[in-house]
């Protein structure tokens, strides 16, 4: 059974940066997407309007934000390309010091 994560991260406010930080997301590294499913990642998307996006997760039962978190410090191609996505990113103002992508709390779900 998989469990679903929603978090969301915004992008500096300059139509170039966001256009560039597209093209990047049109084919990662192949590195990163590896690094992804290692995780225990099944699926992932993230949706963009302005500057806000949005990403889904769909994680095994093995996943764990403290395992990935661990992984990606031991993994030099994964801490390229996060101080390469910083250039495009920024915190949310609630954010502490070195926090990216924050999880969102699910209010609503419609039940059948």
């Amino acid at each position: 059974m998989s469990r679903r994560y929603c978090l969301t991260l915004d992008l500096k406010d300059d139509a170039k940066l966001i256009a560039e930080y597209k093209r990047y997301h049109e084919k990662i590294w192949p590195e990163i997407t590896k690094s992804i499913k290692e995780a225990g990642i099944e699926d992932l998307e993230i949706y963009l309007r302005g500057t806000r996006m949005f990403m889904i997760m769909e994680v095994s039962e093995s996943f764990s934000f403290e395992k990935k978190a661990e992984a990606d410090r031991k993994n030099q191609k994964v801490q390229e390309w996060e101080k390469l996505m910083w250039k495009f990113q920024k915190a949310l103002p609630e954010a502490r010091p070195g926090e990216k992508w924050l999880p969102l709390e699910r209010i609503f779900k419609l039940e059948s």
